[in-house]
């Protein structure tokens, strides 16, 4: 073969100079014209190129790539170490990550354009995570992104090892996107930083092909589903001709470029390399379970964002992240788009964020003159920074500076149009395709409330005799998408698959201490994963459980649910001392089922170990069948109340089916979604609204283990929550906490829950701006169910749920606590802002309907009183006045102490409100008394205050005392509990106490002495 010297003597003639010429004047061979001799010279060293090309794929550069060792051998990766044996004294270790379709070489691709080389000469360690040739590797086509993660992760702590030092996370694309994940997954153990090249992290920026975000993520959505990639690959040449067809302008460009100077050795020689792995050595296959991994987690569901996505079933999110980043955007990139990479500032909002903009493509932020002038300098200036040799220069800066108003590339609709008049189609035909995409988009945002048609019309489908229950439903969802994740609590995520399997085991460990379908079993647990699949193992078997609250009087609940059985966690087994006639068993704490009985915690005589019962053992008997329940059969028993006014709450699955299905319908939870509870999992509100409605709408629910703010934002970025549930005052430590870095940019739409007070929900909407409250109402017993679903006014329950008893406000005379009738024995409906009894159509089919009011409204319908008031407004909408129980009979007349909760309430130096009847000996009957306490740093409460407030009510419903205190306590639902306050009686000012009175003109307000 000719030598590169030879060729380049060869290739003279067409580079300016002249060949020695006979004589015979313009001749430059004896008979030929000097043109004609340097085209057939230029013919020949085409000829000689193109056949080079052709037999080896590229033109021979004589070119090495740069000295490696394989520092590490595993099954899904090797570790390179580059320049090995001249590691430059005290230098920091960087681990450069390629992205999964393109080989290590690309951070090695030529000596002038090398990644490795460069940041050597800076004096910088370099070691490089190589995935290989997926399709070469054993194994490599049935890989994970999980396993890639991992993968780096073990990487890491190799590097740690062997250098003794914290390692400098980079990597290009998909290779940033694995630095970020690895660096939340470790909690940022052992990495100084992380360097992104052209990294995506929010996947609702602009694509590089013309389809809207919202469309892809759903087609994302319907190819997982499909299980087409799940024992597929996709060709490394499938992938470079993707690469290639995303970038038409320039991939023909730079073909019609080698082409035009295929006869000029020395000006390919130099791109040659670069050429060859953009061309063909560069790509590789992509497994298909890592495709799937990615639409599903990162392109359906957006987590590197919003948090959420497991790493080996353990929950990570880039919120964990607090190290310093510094992205590398392209400001013609339109893979890792510079709005997508710029998104890595509300992905992380512990980290510190710099940023430096490249004038390049997505290659170009890697390979190419800008990298070797601009990238790498700036890397190596940026880890001499770190290592506090030399300040940051200039072009590094803090992304929060960075000024993204205006986009640094055309839109997706113009770069569609402009490609598509490179290759050849016309302009029109472009407009009229974008045209008929928004069409598409348009019939795809109309179709996202007829989606929840099937909810509602199970909702209405419900009869006495339907099978429905928790455990149904639960088979369903596993039977529907087994690999989904089911419920996340802690830093673990389970998947329906898992949970079914569990639910199963415990279904077998019930049957083996013989508890059988129709028995009551109590649950008396902390929140944690075994208490919900302990309810749900209750409900598959056929029986009811009855779901005791820890903080309360156990035996009463016991007596009260007619529970046979207990099972309770370790921790509450001591518990079983007390409750006589019960057996009483214990699920949970861990230890293998049939394991080492020493392994387990010591438990009191007669309470049986259910963890070492074997299921494999247990032989079901004939009578079983899984999810027999019907909708009129009770699921559960809740409790509410407190001490001797303790009340069980029989809710039949068709109650609890009716608030499951109306939440996911309401809330318009879909899969991927996460609602996150901040109440107990034996309150209502957590088995009723996040269980059932996630259960109902595929979503993933989450029930929170602190009640503390910072813990809050922590666990609702770690599962990625869109809707967080709350009772009453649940939200209220977040609302009035300070900002928490982690709340900026947080992923919550909604606020769905029951009880929140007026002043809060206002606060509450007023921090975060962007979510959006849905407010239900369920009354205790009966079938109403209200829900505010538009959350634009506060404080109102808004109407009906479709599907949902029918209901009507009707007359009440609040003197005589009755409906008010006519001469012919019948109701009325309530006018327009006139306080009535809500009443909820009844089925008198319903065996647990109780005894309805017949007769209300016309001859032969069935009612059940709510034992609430409310009001219907002008629009429709419903407001609830308050428990009929809780009206005070004053010597003026009833009060509702709700038209006092809502004045004070309006006080912005007001925090938490209560108002409640207590006997005033002085005056010889009952009075209306208002509590409250003030929010940090607020101003004292006046007089005046008061009277501006209280003044808009008439004067029955005005407070006769008004007192300000230091604590109200609350329930652990977070209800306010103004029982230990009535019992003081009237109030009288002391340490803590300030107390105002009404005057004697029942206009103004006092101060008492």
């Amino acid at each position: 073969m000719t030598t590169s010297d030879e060729r380049t003597d060869e290739l003279a003639p067409s580079t300016g100079t002249t060949e020695p010429t006979r004589r015979g004047g313009g001749r430059g061979i004896v008979g030929m014209p000097a043109a004609a001799a340097r085209y057939a010279s230029r013919v020949r060293h085409t000829a000689r190129n193109v056949a080079e090309v052709v037999r080896f794929g590229g033109l021979e550069t004589d070119e090495e790539n740069s000295p490696f060792d394989v520092a590490a051998e595993r099954t899904t990766y090797r570790l390179r170490h580059y320049f090995a044996a001249s590691v430059p004294a005290d230098a920091t270790p960087i681990l450069l990550i390629p992205p999964l379709m393109m080989t290590a070489e690309v951070w090695d691709v030529s000596p002038t354009t090398s990644a490795v080389a460069a940041l050597h000469e800076a004096g910088i360690d370099p070691w490089v995570v190589d995935f290989g040739r997926p399709d070469h590797e054993p194994g490599g086509l049935q890989r994970t992104l999980t396993d890639h993660v991992l993968a780096v992760s073990d990487a890491v702590d190799r590097v740690v090892a062997a250098t003794g030092r914290k390692v400098v996370l980079s990597g290009y694309s998909q290779g940033g996107m694995f630095a970020y994940q690895t660096a939340a997954y470790r909690r940022g153990k052992d990495v100084d930083s992380i360097v992104a090249f052209g990294s995506p992290v929010d996947t609702t920026a602009p694509l590089p092909i013309p389809i809207a975000p919202d469309v892809a993520a759903r087609l994302a959505r319907e190819i997982v589903d499909s299980g087409l990639l799940r024992n597929r690959a996709v060709p490394g040449w499938f992938v470079r001709l993707g690469f290639k067809a995303l970038s038409p302008a320039k991939t023909v460009q730079g073909r019609m470029h080698f082409l035009m100077q295929l006869h000029d050795r020395d000006a390919l020689l130099p791109r040659e390399k670069q050429r060859q792995f953009l061309d063909s050595a560069g790509w590789t296959a992509y497994s298909g379970p890592a495709i799937a991994e990615l639409l599903e987690q990162f392109v359906a569901h957006n987590r590197m964002l919003e948090g959420g996505f497991d790493i080996d079933d353990e929950l990570v999110t880039l919120a964990d992240i607090d190290v310093p980043v510094l992205t590398v955007v392209g400001s013609s990139d339109t893979f890792g788009h510079p709005d997508s990479a710029r998104a890595i500032r509300r992905a992380a909002p512990r980290a510190e964020v710099y940023e430096v903009t490249i004038n390049a493509g997505h290659f170009g932020l890697v390979v190419g003159s800008n990298a070797t002038t601009i990238t790498w300098p700036a890397v190596s200036a940026w880890i001499d920074w770190r290592r506090g040799r030399a300040p940051l220069p200039d072009d590094i800066v803090m992304a929060d500076t960075v000024d993204t108003s205006k986009p640094l590339r055309p839109t997706t609709a113009a770069t569609a149009i402009a490609q598509a008049t490179e290759l050849g189609i016309g302009v029109g035909r472009a407009v009229f395709t974008s045209a008929r995409r928004a069409s598409r988009l348009a019939r795809s945002i109309a179709r996202e409330a007829p989606a929840q048609l099937p909810k509602i019309a199970r909702i209405q489908q419900l009869e006495p005799a339907t099978r429905i229950s928790l455990g149904l439903l639960l088979d369903e969802q596993a039977r529907r998408a087994p690999s989904d994740i089911a419920f996340l609590f802690g830093d673990r995520a389970h998947r329906q698959w898992d949970v079914k399997a569990r639910v199963d085991n415990v279904v077998r460990g019930l049957v083996s201490i013989g508890v059988h379908q129709g028995d009551h079993v109590a649950v008396l647990m902390d929140t944690r994963p075994s208490a919900f699949t302990l309810i749900a193992a209750i409900s598959r078997l056929g029986a009811t459980a009855v779901l005791l609250r820890p903080d309360s009087d156990v035996v009463r609940e016991i007596r009260l649910g007619g529970a046979t059985w207990v099972v309770s966690d370790p921790e509450h087994a001591g518990a079983s001392d007390e409750v006589d006639g019960v057996t009483w068993a214990v699920l949970g704490g861990g230890g293998p089922a049939g394991g080492d009985a020493t392994a387990r915690p010591d438990l009191p005589d007669g309470v049986v170990d259910m963890e070492l019962i074997d299921p494999d053992e247990v032989v079901l008997p004939a009578w079983y069948g899984a999810n027999p329940h019907r909708a009129g059969d009770v699921a559960f028993v809740l409790f509410t109340g407190e001490g001797g006014g303790t009340k069980a709450l029989h809710i039949t699955n068709r109650r609890w089916a009716l608030s499951a299905l109306g939440t996911a319908s309401a809330a318009s939870l879909r899969p991927g979604d996460t609602i996150f509870s901040t109440t107990p999992i034996h309150h209502s509100s957590a088995l009723l609204m996040t269980i059932g409605g996630a259960v109902a709408g595929g979503a993933r629910f989450a029930i929170a283990s602190a009640d503390d703010p910072d813990t809050f934002w922590q666990e609702v970025r770690r599962y990625g929550a869109t809707h967080v549930s709350y009772t009453w005052t649940s939200l209220r430590t977040v609302v009035n906490a300070p900002p928490n870095p982690a709340e900026h940019h947080h992923p919550v739409r909604m606020f769905i829950g029951s009880g929140m007070p007026r002043n809060l929900w206002r606060r509450a909407t007023e921090r975060f701006p962007t979510v959006t409250v849905l407010e239900f109402y369920a009354s205790a017993e009966g079938e109403a169910i209200l829900a505010n679903v538009t959350g634009r006014t506060p404080g109102s329950m808004g109407r009906s749920l479709p599907g949902t008893a029918e209901v009507r406000v009707a007359g009440f005379d609040l003197q005589a606590n009755r409906l008010q009738r006519d001469e012919n024995g019948l109701g009325r409906e309530a006018e327009v802002d006139e306080l009535g009894l809500l009443l909820a159509r009844v089925d008198p089919r319903d065996s647990f309907a109780g005894v309805p009011l017949r007769g209300v409204f016309e001859a032969g319908d069935a009612w059940r009183s709510t034992g609430d008031l409310f009001l219907r407004d002008e629009n429709g909408d419903l407001w609830l006045g308050g428990a009929v129980a809780e009206v005070v009979h004053t010597a003026a007349g009833p009060a509702i102490p709700s038209g006092a909760r809502f004045a004070l309430g309006s006080i912005p130096a007001v925090d938490l409100v209560v108002a409640y009847g207590v006997h005033d000996a002085d005056r010889g009957s009952d009075v209306l008394v208002a509590a409250v306490t003030l929010r940090e740093d607020a101003e004292a409460l006046t007089a005046a205050d008061l009277d501006r407030v209280l003044d808009k009510l008439p004067v029955v419903m005005r407070p006769r005392y008004v007192q300000v205190v230091p604590t109200i306590p609350l329930t652990t639902w977070h209800r306010p509990h103004w029982r230990t306050l009535q019992a003081k009686g009237v109030p009288r000012p002391g340490r803590g106490r300030r107390v105002w009175a009404l005057a004697a003109d029942d206009v103004h307000y006092e101060q008492v002495t």
